[in-house]
């Protein structure tokens, strides 16, 4: 059986707040999950995150590690890529799961904004 999810999620989250060149997303991030259905996504952008102190930029992270382990059984994935201050959440397919994340990640991150949604083009 594969690690916890919350394992996973705060080691993505963790891993991504350096400055290093890393492997790119679409090299790291999984596209199935282990059945083979596909996964959705969606992408957050918090503005200025980068420039704030070190101090708050762990809180923050901390704020949305702990809000993605509410949704433990939905997160597949999540990186926070502080040089272009983007939040990206790999999902399973549900009908909310694009929606409510987003929205408890608002609730407790006022300034993080949903960048795109299907439903919404």
């Amino acid at each position: 059986m594969a690690a916890p999810q919350s394992a996973n999620l705060f080691h993505a989250i963790q891993a991504s707040c350096s400055f290093d060149a890393a492997e790119p997303l679409f090299k790291r991030a999984p596209r199935q999950d282990e059945y083979g259905r596909p996964l959705g996504d969606f992408m957050m952008i918090i503005p200025r995150l980068r420039t704030r102190p070190q101090r708050l930029i762990q809180i923050k992270s901390e704020k949305i590690r702990l809000v993605l382990e509410q949704f433990s059984d939905l997160v597949v994935f999540a990186d926070l890529n502080l040089k272009i201050n983007v939040l990206w959440v790999i999902v399973r397919q549900s009908p909310r799961a694009c929606l409510d994340i987003p929205l408890a990640i608002s609730e407790v991150i006022p300034e993080a904004l949903l960048v795109s949604h299907p439903r919404f083009i």
